[in-house]
């Protein structure tokens, strides 16, 4: 495996890792974090020490990084440290839920219709544009043109909670759109009839 390769796994299993602790601590409204940074998955007690060792540091360093990022706040109640979510955090679980719920919609019968994202976000705000090119493809959209994206199933819920986490509601329009010409390869990309 290559060094970019490799970089990207571990960042992917970074991003897992916080997304679960975030999860659990919403789940739980408070999560004990002596609970949850040693013991959070029940197959701890099978791995070899080195790879508990491992995942305790994986989740330590996650929930350092949520709390830095502003998801989770830490407190103390009867001597023992707990971690709750923020506002921001439950944003961000509702946001990244919604992108897996898009991602996982291979299985799904589609309706013959086209969701269309367009957008037009000027040069000083570059880094929401290329923000928001990244989400779209993230999550399965095909690129039409630099600022068009095509979708075959009902993202509207998506494209709401993106215009609010970017700041940028006028600057994108959401489609639904019968027909486009000329579809045949996005048919085939997203393996439709």
């Amino acid at each position: 495996m290559g060094k970019v390769e490799a970089e990207a796994r571990k960042k992917r299993v970074y991003t897992n890792v916080q997304h679960a602790l975030l999860a659990a601590v919403a789940l739980t409204g408070v999560a004990l974090v002596a609970a949850v940074a040693p013991n959070a998955p029940a197959a701890l007690v099978k791995l070899p020490s080195v790879k508990r060792a491992q995942l305790r540091y994986q989740y330590r360093t996650a929930l350092g990084r949520l709390a830095a990022q502003g998801h989770i706040v830490f407190g103390k109640r009867d001597g023992k440290q707990y971690a709750k979510i923020t506002e921001s955090g439950r944003k961000m679980l509702v946001f990244e839920q919604e992108k897996a719920k898009l991602s996982g919609t291979k299985k799904r019968r589609w309706n013959g219709r086209w969701r269309v994202v367009i957008f037009d976000i000027p040069e000083r705000r570059r880094r929401t544009r290329d923000r928001l090119r990244s989400l779209m493809q993230e999550t399965g959209f095909v690129r039409l043109q630099d600022s068009v994206w095509v979708f075959p199933y009902d993202c509207e819920d998506f494209v709401s909670l993106v215009k609010a986490e970017l700041k940028i509601g006028s600057a994108i329009l959401y489609m639904v759109v019968e027909h486009i010409e000329n579809d045949k390869h996005l048919r085939a990309h997203f393996g439709l009839k």
